[in-house]
């Protein structure tokens, strides 16, 4: 493998200096005209601290990762109404309430939640998105959400509804932009001819590249922003699982999905193996490599890796900093282009 040609962009030492050199960072921009936002990138997905993370950490060191984020530049948070459910948007509307202004919020409606607890339905009704606008509103504590996506595309309901929805919503001031997640291109661009799209939210990792092939050339076209979920495989690329890690069931949907079996981890192992020795002659971590390939794709896509850790809050955010070469680019798109995947995403298809 040939020496590394690697680098640090000239502001790879400004996140640890906090607010004073926000203008310095670098920044990425969703979507075109009056439906854009401009994002550091990556920004930083809220939903592990409260849901589908085995364990739930403590409130106050999840406040203190939201906040310490912030001094350290990111101005892009995710989170749900279903995560929790409603714990998570109650979460990061403490967490950010000092600099509410400051930041772009990202929400998401679409799900089925009775009594607290959610039926694995969808219900992206008209009139029940406006009701969980209005309760997202009270817990995140602002009158404003930047970014409200669909989280699943409602096969009951006309995604023309859907959108409009949303833009009377944008002409109420309670939405500022809006996005899909998981759709295909047809409710793409049926969404996008009602209400501009800011961005689309779906998994895209160096394990899961289909949205590439598939969701990129609508994105360029219509010129809608792309925000990867789960871009660190669930932190499987991150290499601290393995066929022994062991899960929550009750607040953790690894073990429900196929890639996370003992015998898949194992089959997908070759992909960590890579990583590992790409980023030892290099100095770089598997989760930086697989982010850093990621915000190399297209100036426009916008990773949320979660994180409970300082530690890697911070391993994170470097990954903006590292410009690979061509052939360095090169080497990972190929060699991980011959890796075949073990495990579907999800045990059922995701409706598009």
């Amino acid at each position: 493998m040939a020496t590394s040609a690697f680098s640090f962009s000239s502001s790879s030492n400004k996140r640890e200096q906090g607010k004073a050199d926000k203008k310095d960072l670098k920044y990425r921009t969703l979507g075109l005209g009056k439906h854009s936002l401009k994002v550091l990138a990556p920004g930083l997905g809220c939903m592990g601290m409260s849901w589908n993370h085995s364990f739930v950490p403590d409130r106050k060191n999840s406040i203190a990762v939201i906040r310490k984020a912030y001094d350290m530049g990111v101005n892009f948070f995710d989170t749900a109404e279903a995560y929790g459910p409603f714990a998570n948007e109650e979460l990061v509307g403490d967490a950010i309430a000092p600099f509410r202004k400051q930041i772009t919020l990202c929400s998401k409606f679409g799900f089925e939640i009775q009594n607290g607890k959610m039926t694995g339905g969808f219900n992206s009704n008209p009139k029940h998105i406006r009701e969980v606008v209005e309760q997202s509103l009270k817990r995140l504590k602002t009158d404003v959400i930047d970014l409200l996506y669909q989280h699943r595309v409602d096969p009951k309901i006309p995604m023309e509804d859907v959108a409009g929805t949303v833009k009377d919503l944008i002409k109420e001031g309670k939405v500022r932009n809006f996005g899909l997640s998981e759709a295909g291109p047809e409710n793409i661009r049926k969404a996008h001819a009602i209400q501009p799209l800011t961005a689309i939210q779906t998994e895209l990792s160096l394990m899961s590249r289909e949205p590439i092939t598939e969701i990129f050339p609508v994105c360029e076209e219509l010129g809608i922003g792309f925000v990867p979920y789960s871009p660190l495989c669930r932190a499987y690329l991150t290499g601290f699982l393995n066929e022994r890690t062991k899960y929550i069931p009750g607040n953790d949907n690894r073990p429900a999905l196929p890639r996370y079996t003992q015998e898949a981890i194992k089959a997908n192992w070759s992909i960590i193996d890579f990583l590992t020795d790409f980023g030892n002659q290099r100095g770089l971590t598997p989760a930086q490599i697989s982010l850093a390939w990621l915000l190399a794709q297209k100036p426009w896509v916008v990773p949320i890796p979660g994180t409970t850790k300082l530690a890697h809050l911070q391993e994170n955010l470097w990954s903006a900093d590292i410009e690979f070469t061509p052939s360095e680019l090169n080497e990972i798109t190929q060699t991980i282009s011959k890796i075949k995947i073990v495990g579907d995403r999800y045990a059922t298809p995701q409706p598009k």
